[in-house]
């Protein structure tokens, strides 16, 4: 089975842009694997995410297994699974279609950068409380709640320095854990943490954008946005809200191709050796 692994949402104006972004692993299938084999792999692979997809009729079907198990959206695992497609599978298609647990999604190129069509996450103001003050070290300004959860900081510096407690981190709601502020160079800044996926510091996060944009657009009065994710890889993405879509545009980077499990797929003559 071949497996690459992509680095997505780089930051290009880093001085070696493919050691920053969020990396993947993306396995591209003739058919699927036991959900158990794909669990396995996305543990072996020890990244926030492993993506796995398969072509069908109507385009292709895509999953996302974080060492945790299985979610339902992640954003630069489609990035860089569509990066992979477009360039090793697909040269001649400018758009892929992807159906998911997450509904679906399409991804279209646009030179060197690649656009995701996301839902829109609705989101509640939910109340500030200690629990959240001991999670993040911090007490936040304000938290809004979807899917994740999104706090709120009143400075760039605050996001960038937070030293979060993790097991105070997974008792909150929400499956991954934003924090974001208002940006210096960028519209906005966030980092986001994901300890009940068994991911401490997430590099970069697609889906959490989805939650993001349509805050930052309200608050800021506009529809696109520059957004900065400071964690130590960093990466960049361009958002725009567009109804009940957004749209999430960023860069990605090759970082390697491999073939993995040919002995246990040849030993193992239920699963097939894709």
């Amino acid at each position: 089975m071949k497996q690459f692994i992509a680095n997505a949402f780089t930051n290009q104006n880093a001085a070696d842009p493919i050691f920053t972004g969020n990396p993947a692993a993306v396995c591209v299938l003739n058919r699927w694997i036991q959900d158990e084999t794909m669990r396995q792999i996305a543990i072996e692979n020890n990244l926030s995410e492993t993506a796995f997809t398969v072509k069908e009729d109507a385009g292709y079907r895509l999953r996302w297994f974080t060492p945790g198990g299985e979610i339902n959206l992640c954003g630069h695992a489609t990035l860089a699974t569509a990066f992979i497609l477009f360039n090793y599978y697909e040269h001649d298609s400018q758009e892929i279609h992807f159906q998911s647990a997450g509904g679906n999604l399409s991804v279209t190129r646009c030179d060197d950068t690649y656009e995701l069509d996301f839902p829109v996450y609705d989101y509640q103001e939910v109340e500030v409380n200690d629990a959240m003050e001991r999670a993040f070290g911090i007490r936040p300004q304000q938290v809004i709640l979807s899917r994740d959860l999104l706090a709120v900081f009143e400075s760039e510096e605050t996001v960038r320095q937070l030293k979060p407690n993790f097991v105070e981190l997974a008792k909150l709601p929400g499956l991954c854990v934003g924090a974001t502020a208002p940006g210096k160079d960028f519209d906005c800044v966030s980092r986001v943490f994901a300890p009940k996926l068994k991911v401490e510091e997430d590099p970069v996060t697609g889906s959490t954008h989805c939650l993001i944009t349509p805050y930052w657009s309200k608050r800021l009065g506009k529809s696109k946005l520059t957004a900065f994710q400071a964690s130590e890889r960093s990466g960049v993405l361009y958002c725009e809200q567009v109804g009940n879509r957004v749209k999430i545009a960023g860069s990605a980077e090759l970082f390697s191709i491999a073939e993995i499990l040919p002995n246990y797929f040849k030993k193992n003559s239920d699963q097939p050796y894709c």
